[in-house]
């Protein structure tokens, strides 16, 4: 299972990298000539960047059998949770179609969150 976490979250990384090309920023604030991307790994879950290192990282405490190490990736969820609602703030002002794209697509968690 976390051999499959870490090859799986590397390949949401890459994926979400890809789709987002040019608009790909280290920064929270989306960049001022950015389009809204919503295919690849976005149809899926609106942060997948943010879903892909944890996914990763989760692979990895468990190929570790590490109990601190999974606390840890807790803790990261809850920091990325709180980065991508900050986020979305931007978002939701910069692109008059997220509101819609919010609706659909869920925001951390394939399917669930």
């Amino acid at each position: 299972m976390g051999a499959v976490g870490v090859l799986g979250g590397i390949a949401v990384l890459g994926s979400s990298v890809v789709s987002l090309g040019k608009s790909l920023t280290p920064f929270p604030r989306p960049r001022p000539k950015a389009q809204l991307v919503t295919s690849g790994a976005y149809r899926l879950v609106r942060h997948p960047i943010y879903f892909g290192l944890l996914l990763a990282v989760l692979g990895i405490s468990l190929l570790t059998f590490s109990p601190l190490r999974i606390v840890s990736t807790l803790l990261l969820g809850v920091f990325f949770d709180c980065k991508a609602t900050r986020e979305e703030t931007w978002l939701l002002e910069r692109y008059p179609d997220y509101s819609a794209y919010q609706k659909k697509v869920k925001k951390l968690l394939p399917y669930l969150y």
